[in-house]
């Protein structure tokens, strides 16, 4: 993606997508294929990645994070999502789950555990959706019961990228019967004992991503972990999820401009870029990657200035997301029968971003989410 026009603000942010670019090409690039053919998780990639300092880049400096903008972490997101979508939704997923405590953690929880979870050695998940509320994450039933100076917690939850390989969890639970305003945030490590990991899901792309049910069996969480207060925890896990749309809005243009790229070089190879269909194809595609980018680093902006912006996550979220479906599918038909063969990354890059339309709020629940604010005005 070295073609690519970036708008950073400080000479640091230069350097920093200077590095970015070099690990994907050097540490992630060359091994993609191999992993996601063999679903083989990358640990040490990421263990990588932090000891560069990309598994915290926008948490503040005394914690040990990298105390980026949103709108410089995105565009790092995005190179790593172009070399492989894995690593890139991964590094989002982690700052995602170190989310509640940084933003909702009391003082001496910041200084006490955040360090660890934006540091680098530390892999995080968000435990958040459950076997039967998917969409509908206020219908959790996964419950928390106060016992003394802990809380037990049983239930189970889906869909929850790196389960069984993360360190920590974000986890929401139930601790009152009363719809949204009975659920609390907990942060919960990965050996607490009662806490388990199902085998891996099977699906469709993402394959080295790990995605698995959690279960939750008389696990006891000291109440000093719980993030936030009672009742807090849909807020939070709302809040929580603007921010975590924005990092997979930028990973999907990361991936459209992978597939763009490959597209491209193939026309050229084979001398049929000039064909008018083909090139007005290309061109069409072109200024989409380039509208989604636009998109989600204006939410990103608003993000930095304190403004409001779930309205404008949803959107970037929503076209980012179809977008990268629709550039995928596109460079599958221009590679044409080769397009269709693994030999070639463009079908692996189609059925990855599938998943994207679905995570973090299906595009049906951010369409919902737009037009619910419509109303609002």
């Amino acid at each position: 993606m070295a073609g690519v026009e970036r708008f950073l603000p400080t000479d640091e942010a230069r350097a920093l997508l200077d590095l970015t670019r070099e690990l994907a090409a050097e540490e992630l690039a060359p091994k993609a294929a191999e992993y996601e053919a063999e679903g083989r998780f990358p640990r040490e990639v990421f263990r990588a990645l932090g000891r560069f300092g990309l598994l915290g880049l926008p948490y503040p400096r005394e914690y040990g994070g990298g105390a980026q903008p949103y709108a410089v972490y995105l565009q790092v997101l995005e190179e790593l999502a172009s070399a492989w979508l894995t690593v890139g939704l991964g590094v989002g997923v982690h700052t995602l789950a170190c989310y509640p405590l940084a933003r909702y953690g009391t003082p001496e929880q910041r200084e006490r555990w955040l360090p660890g979870l934006v540091g680098g050695e530390l892999l995080g998940a968000y435990c958040l959706s459950e076997p039967h509320s998917g969409s509908d994450a206020a219908a959790l039933s996964t419950r928390a019961v106060r016992a003394g100076d802990a809380y037990v917690v049983n239930g189970a939850k889906a869909w929850t990228t790196h389960g069984g390989e993360a360190d920590f969890y974000s986890l929401f639970a139930r601790t009152a019967d009363t719809g949204p305003r009975g659920v609390t945030a907990f942060l919960v490590p990965a050996g607490t004992p009662g806490l388990s990991a199902a085998p891996p899901e099977r699906k469709m792309g993402l394959k080295a991503s790990t995605t698995a049910q959690i279960h939750l069996d008389d696990v006891r969480v000291p109440a000093e972990r719980r993030v936030g207060e009672e009742g807090q925890g849909f807020p939070i896990a709302l809040s929580a999820l603007d921010s975590g749309r924005l990092g997979v809005a930028a990973c999907a243009v990361g991936l459209a401009q992978a597939a763009f790229d490959v597209a491209v070089a193939y026309a050229k190879e084979h001398r049929v870029i000039d064909f008018a269909g083909l090139g007005f194809l290309l061109a069409d595609l072109a200024t989409q990657i380039e509208a989604g980018r636009a998109v989600y680093l204006a939410a990103a902006r608003r993000r930095d200035e304190g403004l409001p912006f779930t309205i404008q996550a949803a959107m970037a979220k929503l076209f980012c997301t179809d977008m990268a479906m629709k550039v995928t599918t596109d460079a599958v038909q221009v590679l044409g029968g080769d397009g269709y063969l693994a030999d070639h990354p463009a079908e692996r890059y189609l059925r990855e971003a599938k998943a994207l339309q679905i995570v973090e709020g299906t595009n049906q629940i951010q369409r919902l989410v737009i037009s619910r604010r419509l109303a609002e005005e």
